[in-house]
């Protein structure tokens, strides 16, 4: 089912329809636009036909020095069946033979108040927006100390409770259960909740509780950036767990790579407190404060001096 269609620019970027109102259910596959004034001059050999056509005021004053025989088929060839649309800016008058070619093969054209740089990038945003690769994840996103905390793990291992504690210590709940992440250029992870459960945390034996009425607009947030993941999991004795900090693990999400640090969880440990130092000492690292790097540094030139002393 396509995500775009030529009926949502209507409705959300302030577009008037001229004609070609059957073909306002045109699927929109990319985000890329295209402004044909090769095509114009009659060179068609590379018409991007599944892109948005884009006419500003160099494209139609260009268009009505064409003579009157040409006029009408650049515009047939124009309104291809793949086109989703045709799009004019500044509010210019849109020529009689773009609006019969349009009606005849259902390609809508609309036209919009905007410049057409403007509007070429209001369009850009807005499609890479709503056409980025999406996915959904079993988990809670937290935003803490402005780093998107993606906690994963089991279910009832603790992440709801662990996303509770971490609200009332002045953090701000993205979503719980349900995480639906879009990626967004080519390294950027937007995570938000599905619409159904916006707000609300599900705690098991309590049920479902809505944070911004109990906490307030201030413990919650619509949307935020993922850059890293705390991974819970039950206490294994037999496994041994990083106790430096030197290794660093990745969580891949779509084409997008994160940092994944897994915390084992057993009765006594504040894993709300945890995972908020966890995000503070990320802040550090991407500040180029590495506290377990600088330890291993200052032993190893210990070490380097004893070993010297002694020979």
């Amino acid at each position: 089912m396509a995500k775009v269609r030529t009926s949502d620019l209507l409705e959300n970027l302030d577009l008037e329809l001229i004609s070609g109102e059957d073909g306002i259910h045109r699927p929109i596959i990319t985000s890329d636009l295209s402004r044909p004034g090769l095509e114009l001059a009659g060179f068609f050999d590379y018409y991007p036909k599944e892109r948005i056509q884009l006419l500003g005021m160099t494209e139609l004053t260009f268009f009505q020095k064409l003579h009157s025989n040409e006029k009408l088929p650049r515009m047939e060839r124009l309104c291809d069946d793949r086109t989703p649309a045709i799009i004019i800016s500044r509010e210019l008058e849109v020529p009689e033979e773009l609006i019969e070619a349009s009606e005849r093969h259902a390609v809508p054209v609309m036209r919009s108040k905007l410049t057409t740089t403007r509007l070429s990038s209001k369009l850009t945003n807005y499609l890479e927006k709503m056409l980025a690769p999406t996915t959904a994840v079993h988990g809670v996103l937290v935003d803490i100390y402005g780093v998107g905390v993606l906690i994963t793990g089991q279910s009832g291992v603790g992440k709801s409770e662990a996303a509770l504690d971490l609200v009332k210590r002045g953090h701000r709940l993205v979503a719980d259960d349900c995480v639906e992440i879009r990626q967004e250029d080519n390294d950027t992870l937007v995570g938000s909740a599905p619409e159904l459960i916006e707000h609300l945390l599900e705690i098991r034996g309590l049920g479902i509780i809505n944070i911004m009425t109990l906490f307030g607009a201030g413990a919650i947030r619509g949307n935020k950036r993922i850059t890293l993941n705390v991974h819970l999991e039950l206490w294994n004795s037999k496994k041994q767990y990083d106790r430096l900090g030197i290794e660093e693990d990745k969580l891949k999400i779509i084409d997008t790579e994160i940092t994944k640090i897994t915390l084992p969880v057993r009765p006594g440990r504040n894993i709300a407190v945890i995972i908020e130092v966890a995000a503070m000492n990320f802040r550090l690292k991407r500040l180029g404060i590495n506290t377990a790097k600088d330890f291993t540094d200052k032993l190893a030139n210990v070490i380097s001096e004893r070993d010297t002393d002694f020979m």
